[in-house]
């Protein structure tokens, strides 16, 4: 239905990607109208085509702001581009705002369902303030000027922790996950004495607790792995390098091993993730 849209292969081809998809010329309001109608009413590929391809530079602006989710940049484009497609399709002139206002949602949508796959099953929790937390974090934290890397102060963590309806220990927690570990022992300033492991609130009521928390951890690596043996071979690979090795293969380099299209690929790690899924909802 798009025809042909340039493809970024891995991030070292991203400057290359970029150049291309500059070549694509940005459409007036008249002339993304009259496109939108054409797709909509004849259901013409040429007019999706450029529908699409002028927008390809906003989905790499967006993506660009997910780079810190630890995730192969070409893969978040990847996705992005997904969304775009998806809201182009959907997308209706008549309602009198521009394609860009409506598709940023797709965009942002297709991509953060990607970061949450990518991550959910062992690298963060799926509740709602979870999520909330996980994706709202850096920007909370740029607007309170904690730009440091590192673990955060007490008053920041604190103020982070009241805009986002989560407590201060989920705030840590999730900035340790992003930003990476930092010593506990370490200062919380060099005007005191307190570490930062005098600042966490142990919140475990006991031994016994800690006992079953970390017995019901375990039982859910058990089964996560258990859940590994619904697949063949092939999907078992792909699933593993994509959702649960910490240096997760991109789309291109699995296409490359097993000979395979790149959508291909996401098709099958996609149909490998329900697979999953299904088997630990049963077994629950």
């Amino acid at each position: 239905m798009y025809g042909s849209i340039p493809v970024i292969a891995n991030d070292d081809s991203l400057a290359l990607y970029l150049k291309e998809i500059k070549k694509f010329p940005l459409l007036s309001k008249e002339e993304e109208v009259d496109l939108a109608n054409k797709l909509n009413q004849e259901g013409d590929a040429d007019s999706a085509h450029r529908l699409v391809t002028s927008h390809l530079r906003l989905v790499a602006k967006i993506s660009m702001g997910y780079k810190g989710y630890g995730l192969p940049l070409s893969d978040l484009i990847a996705e992005g581009n997904i969304g775009l497609m998806q809201s182009v399709k959907k997308f209706d002139p008549d309602k009198g705002f521009r394609l860009a206002t409506y598709a940023i949602w797709w965009i942002k949508a297709a991509i953060q369902e990607y970061v949450l796959r990518s991550w959910s099953l062992v690298k963060m929790g799926t509740t709602a303030n979870q999520k909330k937390l996980f994706f709202n974090l850096r920007k909370v934290k740029n607007n309170i000027k904690a730009i440091e890397d590192g673990d955060l102060k007490p008053e920041q963590i604190s103020i982070i922790a009241e805009n986002l309806g989560v407590t201060e220990t989920d705030v840590v927690n999730m900035n340790r996950r992003l930003g990476g570990d930092s010593s506990l022992n370490t200062h919380i300033s060099n005007e005191s004495d307190g570490e930062w492991q005098d600042f966490l609130v142990d919140d475990k009521q006991d031994q016994e607790t800690a006992l079953v928390i970390n017995d019901e951890m375990d039982k859910r690596k058990k089964l996560l792995y258990q859940s590994l043996e619904c697949l063949n071979d092939r999907e078992k690979s792909i699933f593993i390098s994509r959702r649960i090795d910490e240096d997760s293969k991109t789309l291109e380099e699995l296409s490359q091993e097993f000979g395979i299209s790149r959508e291909r690929v996401r098709q099958i790690e996609n149909k490998s993730f329900d697979k999953i899924r299904g088997f630990i909802n049963r077994a629950n």
